[in-house]
């Protein structure tokens, strides 16, 4: 089963769209999946000028390249979060504006709600060898972060209070239902890229978020073994799980010690890199995902859908 072999553009946000664009076709990649930071995605831009978004697939093809997803982690972590500065880092200066809490979670869901509008008019200007792999996946895609308000509670010490954990859960669903009532609407699909700090890390907290949703139609995720390994989660028995619901996949490895080490799990705030570490993440192939195990899973599951790196 063919599928698109692309590169996501958010670890690359420093160079401009134009100079990653040749890179990519220069590594051999399909597509790219855009994110909406640096130059690469311009959310307002591409609600307001239909030229901007023809001009971008012009760039994208005359580069031999496609298009299957776009990502908005940064916006979408904000929603859901416990905002502090830390955030102001991460979010364009419309959404942080004067960083009062409050206002940064509904700017940041303001500004969700439009990403997926925004990729509802660039996906229905795709040219037709786009189209056609995004009729195979029958989903139009924006890949995101959901923040968590219970994060800063994964370890359970001070003891939790009671039912603070359900009344996260709760929250969570009150902020994210509005947006994908939205997204059902634009019939476009949100994948959330389950990873620590957000309100689904492993099976058991995605469990959760989807039964607080309700079973979301517009609810998905995008699955990156990376952020399972290290922690010691199943990640092939979370395609058997959730593999209807896995509508984006990243490829990125993660190795982690088979020994004791002077950095444990929760990373000794220290950098990555650090000799000690227990876990650092790798480039495909060079840690211990099992990606022959996750092909196949995906093969048994008919994904169609972009692997991205």
């Amino acid at each position: 089963m063919p599928r698109p072999v692309c590169l996501f553009t958010g670890q690359w946000a420093d160079l401009p769209i134009e100079t990653l664009a040749r890179k990519a076709r220069d590594f051999g990649y399909d597509g790219l999946e855009l994110a909406c930071w640096g130059d690469h995605f311009d959310v307002e831009r591409a609600l307001k000028d239909k030229t901007w978004i023809a001009q971008r697939w012009a760039l994208l093809q005359d580069h031999g390249l496609g298009s299957f997803a776009i990502s908005n982690h940064l916006v979408g972590q904000a929603v859901a979060d416990v905002i502090d500065e830390r955030h102001r880092s991460i979010l364009p200066e419309r959404v942080w504006g004067d960083g009062k809490p409050e206002g940064v979670r509904q700017r940041a869901a303001a500004e969700m709600i439009d990403t997926g509008r925004a990729a509802r008019a660039f996906f229905d200007a795709a040219p037709k060898s786009v189209k056609d792999v995004l009729k195979r996946t029958k989903r139009t895609v924006v890949v995101g972060f959901t923040g968590s308000p219970i994060w800063q509670w994964a370890y359970a010490f001070p003891p939790l209070p009671s039912g603070g954990i359900e009344k996260g859960y709760a929250e969570f669903a009150d902020l994210w239902r509005p947006i994908l009532d939205e997204y059902q609407k634009l019939k476009v699909s949100f994948a959330l890229e389950v990873h620590p700090t957000e309100i689904a890390f492993d099976l058991a907290s995605t469990e959760r978020a989807l039964a607080a949703l309700d079973g979301h139609e517009a609810f998905g995720f995008n699955f990156d073994p990376s952020h399972f390994g290290y922690q010691g989660v199943d990640y092939l028995g979370f395609l058997r799980r959730f593999g209807d619901r896995v509508w984006n996949v990243h490829v990125k490895d993660v190795w982690w010690s088979p020994v004791p080490t002077p950095v444990g799990t929760f990373g000794g705030h220290v950098d990555f890199g650090r000799e000690g570490r227990n876990w650092d993440f790798r480039s495909p192939g060079r840690g211990r995902i099992d990606f022959e195990g996750i092909v196949r899973s995906l093969n048994q599951l008919n994904y169609a859908g972009p692997l991205t790196v």
